[in-house]
């Protein structure tokens, strides 16, 4: 397993989280990608995406079947500017590449949101660092190890 994928699966135990991560044969980088590795719905997909909210990066866990809409989402979470954090962005604040960005084992903890879309799901599929790893959870346990505040975002 590559060493970002142990580290988030040695921090995800120590915090007592009820998945192990696997790395799937192919790329999950993007929902779709790994809806079909996973042989589940785009929707239990939990895609990790960093914005920059008012100058500050945030982290959205949102449904792989959802887009979140910036003009919906700033101004239920506060922010005045939001926008998509660049690539250099994403990895300065999370330590991950994009398409691999766990919701947890970042440099610093960032503002967290979760998509209460992802409710609708018994089993959630999140990133554990890498592009190819990923651990089942679910939308309390998911919340719980993001710090996330639920919010709609779309």
């Amino acid at each position: 397993m590559h060493a970002a994928a142990q580290r988030i699966a040695g921090l995800l135990q120590g915090l007592g989280a009820n998945g192990a991560v696997i790395e799937v044969a192919e790329s999950a980088r993007t929902s779709a990608e790994a809806a079909a590795a996973l042989g589940c719905p785009v929707g239990a997909i939990a895609k990790s995406l960093v914005f920059v909210a008012d100058g500050e990066p945030i982290l959205v866990l949102a449904s792989g079947a959802h887009q979140v809409d910036l003009a919906v989402l700033g101004p239920r979470i506060d922010r005045q500017e939001l926008r998509r954090a660049t690539p250099e962005e994403v990895r300065q604040a999370t330590g991950q590449p994009i398409g691999g960005v766990a919701p947890l084992g970042h440099p610093r903890p960032l503002p967290a949101f979760i998509d209460t879309a992802l409710r609708a799901h018994e089993r959630i599929w999140a990133a554990a660092g890498t592009p190819r790893a990923v651990f089942p959870t679910d939308f309390v346990e998911l919340a719980r190890l993001a710090a996330a505040n639920e919010v709609t975002v779309a």
